[in-house]
């Protein structure tokens, strides 16, 4: 497990460094490109490398055969979209920040079918997903929660990602996940007795197929792995995708993930959130290349997409899904978005970056994109936001009702289940935290 520093640091001035130093080539030759000229150099270099490779590489096992699969209506491998001016050219963009929709020929196909009732219906998901989660990190500081990883920014990344998904694929979150929980139908109000201490998790995994928040970093990518190898070897029509940060991607769990995915062609969708941060540690600082570009040297395709655009995060998850549904194997998905708050309500952001940062990010926030994209084609009138505005409330207080209604969490069951035949320093240990408890009340009736 990374344990990242969280140390004053000099805080970071530009917004913009964070994009790397460096951008060496366009997406993956397999996946969707969205610059025309740094994808036409892509095919002969992969030639060329997958020739050496030939010549050196011992004769592989064939990955094992799923049921009957089947290809994508449409392959959008070689297909080039056009890009907003000025953005980055690696990066899939349907939505500017400014709320103009942008050609894409590659990604276009899979989001033409979404009505102005599901356009609606996105913007619905962000906001209600933003007021849960601001209700939650209101509860903690008023003392009702232990702790609480906010969200915030990350609206997008999640929801568009979230509304992918199929009821029959298998989603493993990491802790901050809520927004994805929301498409999954998960009841808002089970995601915060494990932050008040009372439950490990308080949802059934395997009704929504939605798997239990996972604090240790990069291990769900793991888990998501070997389901999905499961998944193949049962020959369903179905896929797994693994959320997890950029902080993780350091980690050795996901390395490994990455390399059983790629050689057993595992139908998972490994879907990075690089928010900026992991915790104060930003991504500059653990990668000289992109994120997305780390899939090339295991064999599979990498995309980087707007994380703050919906539409193209939806787009771009549709078609990593189906192409591992397809048999095509794993695909890595990095959402480029932005930490708006602290990595958890322990945390100061202000002590490593500075306003200035969160500024420039704040001009490119997901909801304020799509209400104007609503607003300017008609979608959406001030009926539909004003009713929208009630039912948030409606939800901030049956979260706080909710939160208020649990019991408190019994400190001495940490103690419990250590050991199952109980151990000796534990039950000095419980002792001394008992009298230490003790304490206070004996100063309450002092």
């Amino acid at each position: 497990m990374t344990v990242e520093s969280t140390a004053a640091r000099k805080p970071r001035r530009s917004a913009g460094s964070k994009t790397g130093t460096t951008r060496t080539t366009a997406q993956s030759a397999d996946a969707p490109a969205a610059d025309a000229s740094a994808t036409a150099a892509q095919p002969a270099t992969a030639t060329a490398s997958k020739a050496t490779a030939a010549k050196r590489a011992p004769a592989k096992r064939a990955p094992a055969k799923r049921a009957a699969p089947k290809k994508p209506a449409a392959e959008p491998a070689q297909a080039v979209g056009t890009a907003a001016t000025g953005a980055d050219p690696d990066l899939v963009q349907l939505l500017t920040p400014e709320g103009e929709r942008v050609e894409n020929a590659a990604y276009d196909p899979y989001v033409a079918a979404l009505t102005p009732d599901d356009l609606r219906g996105l913007y619905r998901d962000m906001v209600l997903t933003r007021r849960f989660d601001a209700e939650a990190t209101a509860l903690q500081r008023q003392g009702e929660l232990g702790l609480w990883a906010s969200l915030l920014g990350q609206e997008a990344a999640q929801i568009g990602s979230g509304r992918a998904t199929r009821t029959d694929d298998y989603v493993f979150p990491t802790y901050r996940e809520h927004g994805v929980a929301w498409c999954r139908d998960i009841d808002p109000t089970n995601l915060l007795g494990m932050f008040r201490g009372v439950n490990n998790g308080g949802w059934d995994p395997n009704s929504n197929n939605f798997h239990l928040y996972t604090i240790v970093i990069g291990s769900q990518t793991l888990h998501a792995t070997g389901y999905a190898m499961g998944v193949a070897k049962d020959g369903a029509d179905s896929a797994v995708i693994a959320y997890f940060g950029d902080g993780a991607s350091s980690q050795g769990d996901v390395a490994e993930s990455f390399t059983f995915a790629s050689v057993y062609n595992a139908p998972v969708v490994f879907f990075c959130q690089n928010n900026q941060w992991a915790i104060s540690e930003p991504t500059e600082r653990q990668t000289r290349v992109p994120l997305y570009q780390r899939a090339q040297g295991y064999g599979f395709p990498g995309v980087r997409v707007d994380g703050n655009d919906v539409l193209a995060v939806l787009a771009v998850t549709k078609w990593a899904l189906e192409r591992a549904r397809s048999g095509e194997g794993p695909t890595l998905v990095e959402a480029y978005t932005y930490r708006m708050g602290a990595h958890t309500t322990s945390d100061d952001p202000t002590r490593y970056r500075h306003d200035d940062e969160r500024a420039a990010w704040e001009a490119k926030d997901p909801i304020a994109r799509l209400r104007t994209y609503l607003e300017a084609s008609n979608h959406a009138d001030e009926g539909f936001f004003a009713e929208l505005e009630v039912e948030s409330e409606s939800l901030g207080r049956r979260v706080r009702e909710a939160v208020r209604a649990m019991p408190d969490p019994d400190p001495f069951a940490i103690f419990e289940h250590t050991y199952a035949d109980g151990h000796a320093l534990v039950d000095e240990e419980r002792a001394q935290f008992a009298a230490y408890q003790a304490s206070f009340a004996d100063g309450e009736g002092a």
